[in-house]
């Protein structure tokens, strides 16, 4: 190769990539890192409605912040009394199938039993703590609300809040302290369960990022936790399993994979033909056995004349018994029954199939047939030969005497 042509390839190679870095950082740049319009109160969602400031926000205080993509089974094995007792766990908006409520209520209770505090959200968080109930709001026109604290209370003293009351606790009891109210729905909620405490919210929006920067969200959020706990917020009841992945969300993988995926083919079209090597293809001599077979066949089927090739094999069979196994032409011309019987009485054994392919043969030559059934009819024909010369080839003397026998009746 020229040295023209070897520095073109250099430059046409930078070329590409250059392009691909720039479509890399173009992409990057223009992908949005997160949807606006996603509704999961995650930790891993920046947008409005996500909880990655309330998750932030517990650990640049200090506290011991983590996420939990297991079952909740899970956690009451990990999870000690003790640890347990100083525990928070935070279910917002939690999602579940009904055939999953009895075993995903039955491991929270669990949890606060032993001592923890668990905060849910939302109409479906409701449904999983201990008698647990909610009701559609009483207001004629539901939605957000700035709610009214009610009692003395540690989470009424955290002030007003804008909740959405698009549903309103229903279990009544003396058990039951309501903390906040949306005209008279109770959408604040907190009671004991065993050695541990449930809180309800109408909604997670104290808690997402759109309304945390508020001085009475954020006062709520910190009151329902509780001074030096730990938090845990479940991400297993999102609709979404946390894995390794998520730290790339937000990235363009696709356009990665697709334009590493187009350098490629580009580089192997570039340089595969001219990199790799000179191979003359293989072509078979005009004498080969193989050529000729080829074109012996190529011919017949573009003839479509099986009958040649049916004809050529019974007078190669025909062959063989008068100059080989000793019949005369007249044993011969009266047919495939008095053949077969002639190479019994001189050869033994049974001959009748012999006879059967000659017969197939005389009616080929008057009828059309398959080029299929030609192959198979040729293929017996020879056969036939082949049997033939076996059966003379084990005893000399006899075939000997069969030549002679043949010779004798020519003469005569």
């Amino acid at each position: 190769m020229s040295r023209g042509a070897s520095a073109y390839d250099r430059r046409m190679l930078l070329t590409l990539c250059l392009v691909m870095v720039v479509m890399i950082i173009g992409v990057s740049i223009l992908a949005p890192q997160s949807e606006e319009d996603n509704p999961r109160p995650t930790t891993t969602n920046s947008g409005p409605h996500g909880a990655k400031a309330a998750y932030l926000t517990f650990e640049g205080l200090g506290r011991k912040s983590t996420e939990w993509n297991r079952s909740l089974e899970g956690l009451n094995k990990d999870v000690s009394d003790e640890q347990a007792a100083r525990t928070t766990l935070i279910l917002a908006e939690p999602e579940y199938d009904a055939t999953e409520r009895k075993a995903l209520a039955a491991e929270l209770k669990q949890f606060l039993e032993r001592g923890g505090r668990v905060l849910v959200t939302g109409p479906t968080g409701a449904l999983l703590l201990p008698d647990g109930d909610v009701q559609a709001p009483g207001w004629i026109e539901s939605g957000l609300c700035h709610t009214t604290p009610e009692g003395p209370g540690t989470l009424a003293r955290a002030g007003s809040v804008e909740m959405d009351d698009s549903s309103r606790w229903a279990s009544a009891g003396p058990q039951y302290r309501v903390e906040q109210r949306c005209g008279e729905d109770a959408v604040v909620v907190r009671y004991d369960v065993g050695k541990g405490e449930a809180v309800w919210w109408s909604s997670s929006a104290p808690l997402e990022n759109a309304e945390l920067r508020n001085d009475a969200d954020l006062r709520l959020l910190m009151a329902t936790v509780g001074s030096g706990r730990d938090v845990v917020f479940d991400e297993s009841l999102h609709g979404e399993v946390k894995t390794l992945w998520d730290a790339a969300k937000g990235l363009p993988l696709r356009w990665l994979a697709a334009q590493a995926a187009l350098l490629f083919v580009l580089l192997v079209v570039s340089f595969g033909r001219r990199r790799g090597p000179m191979r003359s293809p293989v072509q078979l001599p005009r004498s080969s056995p193989v050529e000729f077979a080829v074109s012996m066949g190529d011919l017949y089927e573009k003839a479509a004349v099986s009958s040649a090739a049916m004809e050529a094999a019974k007078r190669r069979l025909l062959r063989v018994l008068t100059r080989e196994a000793g019949l005369t032409q007249g044993t011969v011309e009266e047919g495939p029954e008095a053949i077969a019987e002639a190479l019994q009485l001189r050869l033994g054994g049974d001959w009748s199939r012999l006879s059967e392919h000659l017969q197939e043969a005389q009616k080929a030559q008057h009828e059309a047939i398959a080029m299929g059934s030609a192959l198979a009819l040729v293929r017996a024909l020879s056969e036939d030969a082949e049997s033939v010369r076996q059966s003379l080839a084990p005893d000399d003397g006899r075939h000997a005497r069969l030549q002679v026998e043949s010779l004798s009746m020519r003469i005569s």
